[in-house]
């Protein structure tokens, strides 16, 4: 079996296990009125995986299907860093299962964007902006549970270089990103525009929406596969109350 094979495989079983376990949850089945997400955006599904760490079987799966893509797509990485918060049970999976040595960077209040971080940076002192150990040569890469913008991503870049200068290390380098799920909403093309490879288990418009098949009602599938082709087509509140009566009809 090749890598692509096996990866196609790890995806599926983890998904349909996300959405088992509802940290993938739709208007459907668990929340008729939906969610009006942070953006002002309303939608017909919700992934939350914080409370992956809740679900110890699903959460070394995750630690084995990611440390396995390391491995196979990222040769030669010798630190994984967990973004704070999601991240940090992520990375300390794969470090237990796949032995690939933990860090994580710093949960900083009110840091959204890198300039946020610049302006924490010139008042935060000598603290730690990445706890655990570091040494001269590492090859690091930022492990988090999903990834849409990628500004976060971003910060904890920037954290760890912030933290290597202060600690006086040379050739450090941090250039990768792992993400159990991607939304395909273009943060690979900002990776790309910052010269960082972006790599992701489940491309969850392409293909985890898709291995939901056996999983979904038709009505879930339908409605979900075309929001995520014309969101702005469900933002009709005429729509959003027939969407809620199917459901409790359900």
């Amino acid at each position: 079996m090749t890598w692509a094979e096996e990866k196609e495989l790890l995806g599926k079983e983890i998904m349909e296990l996300l959405y088992e376990k509802r940290l993938i949850r739709t208007w459907y089945r668990d929340e008729p009125q939906g969610w009006t997400l942070v953006s002002g955006i309303w939608s017909p599904f919700y992934i939350q995986l914080r409370p992956l760490c809740s679900f110890p079987d699903l959460l070394k799966k995750v630690g084995i299907a990611l440390g396995k893509m390391i491995r196979q797509e990222i040769p030669g990485i010798t630190k994984v860093v967990g973004v704070a918060m999601a991240g940090i049970p992520i990375a300390t999976a794969i470090t237990i299962v796949d032995g690939i040595p933990a860090t994580f960077t710093r949960k900083l209040e009110g840091v959204r964007t890198l300039n946020d971080l610049q302006t924490v940076i010139t008042q935060y002192g000598e603290h730690a902006l990445l706890e655990g150990e570091l040494t001269d040569s590492d090859s690091l890469v930022i492990v988090d549970d999903l990834v849409t913008k990628f500004d976060s991503k971003l910060i904890g870049i920037e954290q760890v270089k912030f933290e290597v200068e202060r600690r006086g290390l040379r050739d450090v380098n941090v250039n990768a990103v792992v993400v159990l799920l991607d939304r395909e909403q273009g943060a690979s093309d900002i990776a790309k525009q910052h010269g960082v490879a972006l790599h992701s288990l489940i491309l969850f418009k392409s293909k985890g929406i898709g291995w939901l098949a056996d999983k979904m009602s038709t009505t879930e599938l339908t409605v979900i596969e075309d929001y995520l082709k014309n969101p702005e087509k469900y933002q009709n509140a005429e729509l959003q109350k027939d969407l809620q009566k199917k459901a409790e009809k359900n």
